[in-house]
């Protein structure tokens, strides 16, 4: 461990922000806003709501295959970027026929070439990543990002090829995952705490109240909600309508309520076969959302109808977590009970919340393997463990459209063919030592 400050605690103001082609709205008091480029959150005190960006334009996908083919609906600053890399969507009849579905659908969103997924980091993080990015101001403040891995991962990438100053905070136990980002440009800087995700998000707070640094947001951002919410865009063009059921695993549910606003956006652009067949609530697909035991707090607070889940940080909490499968699904601060959060998408598109144990998320990755030919991360076998209690359950019906996302794969795959880089972070922080004063090592301040 260094004392020496990472990064500079002041940066150059952001340059004056022009006016964009959206408005970002409040779900609570209707309220709008210019985007900055940085807005988090409503200025009015009310019960907590997710920002949403309003477009004046139609669905009209531009040139390419990247996510900003979907730049009319995405919250950018008009500035060239690099072309955008994003996952494919394919019909998946051998995945479907192991689980008595006729017309299954993946949305693979990870690395595998053959397929014309083209995501490095072998996870869907990567979508969020560019567009994040792509919403900036000119001479943005140092993005801080805390992560359980992935999203670290896609930041360190994306960071690194436009040249943009963040910090990324990690669990200890995280960095295997970076590996596949590739190379660590200077303007990237890494630190990493002894603790589990929970201890990285409040030095991530503590390192974003200092000037000259701006919280990335996780959920809050529109820009990463609206990042995720291409890969519904994608597959609806592909299959050509709406699916009757998206099925997802969720740590955060970011991902989730993303896939619901794409869906409503075209639902409201007259997307050809947007009403589903199935019940779901106005027409839009079932959300079928998947966590893992022995940590799974939205699923219980959905089935005993509470109205936030009941989390603790006990001992008990930390081993739960540490003994869940799928560690990038053990967000201890899921955006709930928020309007627009998990709860309301859930209610509106009829859908539910369950839970895979090991043994199931691992029966399920090897079926995906041997059915599909690629491997998948552990957030995608629990999907896909969920979508198979969904069936026998009979919550979902063999004929309908199935969606299901792939959120991570293919980095056996890609290990395969590419070396993967080993990233050392630059300060390490200790067990014991407080947020606060963790934050003065990397800032200086």
């Amino acid at each position: 461990m260094t004392a020496a400050p990472l990064v500079p605690s002041t940066q150059d103001a952001p340059a004056p922000a022009a006016t964009r082609p959206y408005l970002l709205r409040c779900p609570v008091c209707r309220a709008t806003y210019q985007d900055d480029g940085l807005r988090l959150d409503c200025a009015t005190a009310h019960r907590p709501g997710l920002l949403t960006t309003e477009y004046a334009t139609a669905f009209t996908p531009g040139p390419g295959s990247g996510p900003f083919r979907y730049e009319s609906w995405l919250p950018t600053a008009g500035r060239a970027r690099p072309e955008g890399v994003i996952g494919a969507t394919y019909r998946a009849e051998l995945l479907g026929r192991a689980l008595g579905l006729t017309d299954l659908w993946v949305a693979f969103s990870g690395h595998w070439p053959e397929r014309g997924a083209a995501l490095s980091t072998g996870s869907f993080k990567e979508l969020e990543a560019q567009a994040v990015l792509a919403r900036l101001p000119e001479r943005p403040p140092v993005l801080v990002v805390a992560s359980a891995g992935n999203t670290a991962a896609a930041f360190l990438r994306a960071c690194s090829r436009q040249g943009t100053a963040c910090v990324l905070v990690v669990p200890e136990t995280a960095l295997p995952a970076l590996a596949g980002a590739g190379e660590r440009a200077d303007c990237v800087r890494l630190v990493t705490v002894a603790g589990d995700y929970t201890d990285a998000i409040l030095l991530a707070d503590a390192i974003a109240a200092r000037p000259g640094f701006q919280a990335e947001g996780g959920t809050r951002n529109v820009a990463r909600r609206d990042g995720l919410g291409t890969a519904l865009l994608a597959a609806a063009e592909t299959i050509g309508r709406l699916p009757d059921h998206y099925v997802q695993a969720v740590g955060s549910g970011a991902g989730a309520i993303a896939a619901h606003q794409a869906a409503r956006r075209l639902r409201a652009a007259g997307f050809p076969g947007a009403i589903c067949s199935s019940e779901g609530a106005a027409g839009l697909p079932r959300l079928t959302l998947c966590q893992n035991t022995p940590f799974a707090p939205m699923v219980r607070a959905w089935q005993d109808g509470l109205a936030e889940p009941v989390i603790g940080s006990g001992p008990e909490v930390r081993a739960a977590v540490a003994a869940s499968y799928a560690q990038e699904l053990t967000t201890r601060k899921p955006p709930y009970a928020v309007a627009g959060g998990v709860r309301e998408v859930l209610a509106e598109s009829g859908g539910e919340l369950r839970a895979a144990d090991k043994a199931e998320a691992l029966a399920a990755g090897r079926l995906f393997a041997e059915a599909e030919g690629i491997d998948v991360e552990p957030a995608a076998a629990v999907a896909l463990a969920g979508l198979r209690q969904a069936v026998a359950a009979g919550r979902i019906r063999s004929g309908e459209t199935v969606l299901l996302h792939v959120t991570g794969g293919g980095r056996a795959r890609r290990a395969a063919t590419h070396r993967p880089v080993l990233v050392e972070p630059e300060l390490r922080i200790p067990a014991g030592l407080s947020a606060e004063a963790a934050a003065y090592l990397v800032t200086g301040a």
